[in-house]
């Protein structure tokens, strides 16, 4: 119980807390930069190679770099001991990588002695205040905090001001196969269309059908549906025991709304909700929901 109050005591403060360490100027010469604690060799800054982030555009790099060489950078770049002379980025990896496009020998920044889990946080909630996450990129980020720091889903949504089903929705990209999610990463589908396919029989095929047409969220969804309901009508199955479609938009509305597979067998005028789950967490959150109602 201490632990669970501490976690969410450190949610609601790693806002203040980045906004001490890493304020975001605004882009008129009259902004008021963070003061640095000190200036260090560039190369004594290292990445930290468990940030979220991976994907960097390289045309918005090289425009950062080239005011980096003019104005130099305004905000210092957040990072934590990890050695004699020797630092690792928490936050400002961006402008880190930019710098050195730049040339520059030496940078700004702001030491902050925080253990891994801490910094993970603040590395996650400053990239999805700023947007600068892709959607599997954030999912991964609070698949790492689940597995390596024990955060439940209400946890991650203190932390990162969202709601538990955003939380619960972007995890439930990772349960796509490695082609979706590399489309995804490369921003060829948004998650919405993502999430359609999560639970189709070939999504990879859907997912090029979907890129190759330019369709929408929701002409994905239908696509989604449609695979769906032949899935659940095999010719062995009765027409008795066949789902309509109202009862397979409502397992999909459930599912999207928990993040779990839910499965429901109505007839006769009752039936039987089915819910999936894979951890002990997700049942005890399943718990939790069950009786808050």
């Amino acid at each position: 119980m201490n632990d669970d109050l501490s976690k969410r005591r450190l949610g609601r403060g790693l806002a203040a807390l980045i906004g001490e360490m890493d304020q975001q100027a605004p882009a008129d010469n009259g902004a008021r930069s963070v003061n640095p604690d000190r200036m260090v060799p560039i190369e004594h800054v290292s990445r930290n190679p468990k940030n979220p982030r991976r994907s960097f555009d390289e045309g918005e790099l090289q425009d950062l770099a080239s005011s980096i060489r003019q104005h130099g950078i305004v905000q210092p770049v957040v990072v934590r001991p990890r050695g004699p002379a020797q630092y690792e980025i928490i936050a400002g990896e961006r402008r880190w990588r930019a710098a050195q496009l730049a040339g520059l020998i030496e940078i700004p920044v702001i030491v902050r002695d925080v253990d891994d889990r801490t910094a993970l946080e603040i590395a996650i909630v400053e990239n999805v205040q700023r947007s600068d996450l892709n959607p599997l990129e954030e999912a991964l980020g609070y698949d790492q905090l689940i597995a390596e720091h024990g955060y439940t889903q209400n946890d991650l949504g203190e932390i990162i001001g969202k709601s538990r089903s955003h939380v619960a929705n972007s995890l439930r990209l990772l349960k796509l196969p490695e082609p979706v999610r590399d489309m995804l990463a490369a921003g060829s589908l948004s998650a919405g269309h993502a999430r359609a396919l999560i639970t189709t029989s070939d999504p990879a095929s859907l997912a090029r059908t979907i890129i190759a047409k330019g369709m929408s969220v929701r002409d994905a969804e239908k696509l989604a549906q449609n695979d769906i309901k032949a899935q659940a009508e095999p010719t062995t199955v009765s027409k008795a025991e066949q789902k309509d479609s109202d009862t397979l938009a409502l397992e999909r509305t459930l599912s999207d709304s928990l993040g779990l597979e839910v499965k429901i067998n109505h007839k006769n005028g009752g039936g039987q909700i089915k819910i999936g789950y894979r951890t002990l967490e997700q049942l005890e959150e399943i718990c939790r929901l069950l009786e808050r109602r």
